[in-house]
Parts: structure tokens; C-alpha cells; sequence
């Protein structure tokens, strides 16, 4: 099991918004990425982020949305949609748009649609 399985959301979540914001972006955007992921709205993720739910226990508790199969490229040189473990995989669609939205890329891009 890998370490970030059992790391706190809430741990990783201000790198994450400094990440972005030092970029430009907004924490708005930042929700709206995970609310595109995840379904949850920003109220339910500050309640995940408040009860210090794990990355596993975060990602069991949401459906993803049916479009994460489009989240395609590397993260830290590692294609994500080559990842075998689901748990991992999961994070790393995180940590990919993530990337985007710091990057500059137009939201309405970063939240992918078929």
C-alpha cells in the first residue's frame, strides 16, 4: 500500500491551492475542478477536508465522473491513464487536472466533456 493511501486530503489539499494560486487561478476554480471529478460540491470536500478523510477514504466515498477516461498525459513522468492501481489512478486524475488549472489551461478544457 502506498503511502499516499492513508495521507490526509486535508494534508495535501493547501499545496494544492497554493499550486494553483501562485499561478494565478482561483481556489473557485480549484472546486470547480473537484466538484467536475468527484460530483461533491465544495461544502461536501471542506467536510472531507475538516474530517481528515484519507485519500482511500475520500475516493471510496465519491463516483468519479464518467468523462475521467479523457484525462490523459504524465504526471511526474507517469502516464496516468497507464497507472494500474485504481486508488492511484484516482489520485493521479487529481493531481493531473490539477497540473492543467495551474498551467494555464482554459477551465472549461481542464473540466473535460465527450
Amino acid at each position: 500500500m502506498h503511502r499516499i493511501f492513508t495521507t490526509s486530503v486535508a494534508s495535501v489539499f493547501p499545496h494544492y491551492v497554493a499550486k494553483v494560486e501562485k499561478k494565478g487561478r482561483t481556489r473557485e476554480e480549484l472546486d470547480a475542478v473537484l466538484t467536475w471529478l468527484t460530483g461533491l460540491s465544495p461544502a461536501e470536500v471542506e467536510a472531507h477536508l475538516e474530517a481528515g478523510t484519507t485519500f482511500q477514504e475520500f475516493f471510496d466515498a465519491v463516483e468519479l465522473n464518467p468523462d475521467v477516461s479523457l484525462i490523459t498525459g504524465s504526471v511526474c513522468g507517469v502516464k496516468v491513464q497507464e497507472v494500474e492501481d485504481p486508488l492511484m489512478r484516482r489520485i493521479r486524475y487529481l493531481d493531473k487536472l490539477v497540473d492543467e488549472l495551474a498551467k494555464g489551461r482554459p477551465l472549461e478544457k481542464v473540466l473535460r466533456s465527450s
